[in-house]
């Protein structure tokens, strides 16, 4: 047996190979060009499906999602954990992915699932930022308190959601007001436009300061009600509004992925049971887009005083959906399901450095968050996170990133790759046997409207 002799590098080799360690693992090391560390907007958008024009919906009118497009890397395939708005954002700011214990539901609390990590927000709170949340961040406005500088903030629980009298009165105890309304109303009359106001007020006391800022910001629009000024309604007259062609439970899949939408059952004028009526089918996804529309001003009011304060060139701009939602499609409605129009949504990430205007079409999910935006800041990754960096696609929106991503829901868990879609049911949250089995071709099936998980063609894939 021939021995090689053992190569021992020397001390200026060895430095150099961690010098270039250190550098891949931390892409940002440097300060800013004025000496400070990038700030962060945080963008949450409820219930936002990609039904925006940069993502190829071309009758919305959304420009500032478009502007924002145009400044970074916009996620075509980007996935929640879990299509529940508590669980999905405890998910994300902890970086954990759900389990049948943890980050179950819309009532989640992040600090008492997972109280023994930082949150994203606390880390950057520990690396020195000053930490801020207006609107609907967390479910709960007052979860992971310690995590920010100052106390949450929501608006006043008499601010409206119903701007008429009659549809206010509609709402008494367990029975919600109607799922949607126009009003011939201001926008400052609504919460969405009293958050950003809000927004813009810290914006302009945090850009003064030394510490660099962490300012979360979110939008309660479009979840329902879809209740928003009458302007908004207009951009889409009930003409030119489509219904999916795909209103039906796909073929070949077992009854135990079937859903029956209860959340927007709960709202006047809809039926208990049965499907709703095409017109207001056509009503509900015409509130849907208006809403959407309506939020958009709001980004564009955010990135124009971003402008005006001088702080653009060193703000790093995270938008994203906390989900996304059924609007029609399969028959459903709402979200709480695995099929992809539920989990699939928006992710915009613009930061100092990264060239905007490009698309990646890399499957990603929402614990990538975490780790990316430690990376942008040059900040530690904790090690307890479960997701990637997404800095690689940001520097290279081809490169290369994760086979697979997950997401989960009650009974449901799921695994999306570049083509296929494959999930299980199961009885007792999850735990228990096994009830059904779906898997869906995304290449030749985008819909999701037939089942092959039987079809003898597809064995290997399963």
């Amino acid at each position: 047996m021939t021995h090689r002799p053992l190569l021992i590098p020397s001390r200026l080799t060895r430095l150099f190979a961690a010098l270039l360690l250190v550098g891949a693992l931390a892409p940002w090391d440097a300060p800013a060009q004025d000496g400070r560390r990038p700030n962060v907007l945080f963008l949450a958008v409820d219930d936002l499906r990609p039904e925006i024009a940069s993502y190829g919906v071309t009758n919305m009118v959304t420009p500032n999602f478009s502007r924002l497009a145009e400044r970074g890397v916009r996620f075509d395939r980007a996935y929640c954990n879990i299509a529940v708005c508590g669980a999905s954002r405890a998910s994300l700011m902890k970086g954990l992915r759900p389990t049948p214990n943890r980050f179950t539901s819309y009532l989640t609390w992040a600090e008492k699932d997972a109280p023994q990590v930082p949150s994203l927000p606390m880390a950057f709170k520990q690396h020195g930022y000053h930490t801020q949340s207006n609107g609907k961040v967390y479910h709960h406005v007052t979860d992971d308190a310690l995590a920010w500088s100052e106390p949450s903030w929501c608006p006043p629980t008499s601010s409206i959601w119903w701007a008429l009298a009659e549809n206010r009165a509609l709402a008494t105890g367990q029975n919600r007001g109607p799922a949607y309304e126009s009003a011939d109303q201001p926008d400052e009359l609504y919460p969405d436009h009293q958050i950003c106001d809000r927004t813009l007020d810290d914006l302009r006391r945090l850009a003064k300061q030394e510490n660099p800022f962490f300012l979360a910001c979110g939008f309660y629009r479009p979840h329902l009600p879809f209740v928003v000024p009458q302007k908004y309604w207009d951009l889409y007259p009930t003409s030119q509004v489509k219904l999916p062609d795909n209103m039906f439970f796909p073929h070949d899949l077992p009854q135990a992925f079937n859903y029956t939408w209860g959340e927007m059952r709960s709202y006047h004028g809809i039926p208990k049971q049965g499907p709703v009526s095409e017109e207001a089918a056509v009503q509900l996804v015409r509130g849907y887009q208006a809403s959407v529309s309506f939020v958009d001003a709001q980004i564009g009011r955010l990135l124009d005083a971003l402008e005006q304060l001088g702080v653009a060139d060193n703000t790093i701009i995270v938008l994203w959906g906390d989900h996304g939602w059924q609007l029609g499609e399969h028959g459903f409605w709402c979200k709480h399901t695995n099929f992809e129009v539920a989990v699939r949504a928006p992710l915009l990430i613009a930061a100092p450095g990264i060239a905007g205007g490009r698309a990646s079409r890399r499957v990603v999910e929402f614990v990538d968050i975490y780790p990316t935006l430690c990376d942008l800041a040059g900040l530690p990754q904790p090690d307890h996170l479960h997701g990637k960096s997404l800095y690689p696609l940001l520097l290279d929106p081809d490169g290369e990133h994760k086979e697979a991503v997950f997401t989960r829901h009650g009974g449901g868990d799921a695994v999306r790759t570049a083509r296929y879609r494959y999930k299980e049911m199961r009885a007792r949250g999850g735990r228990g046997e096994l009830l059904g089995v779906g898997l869906f071709d995304l290449e030749s099936d985008p819909q999701e409207n037939r089942n092959v998980a039987d079809d003898p063609a597809y064995a290997d894939v399963r």
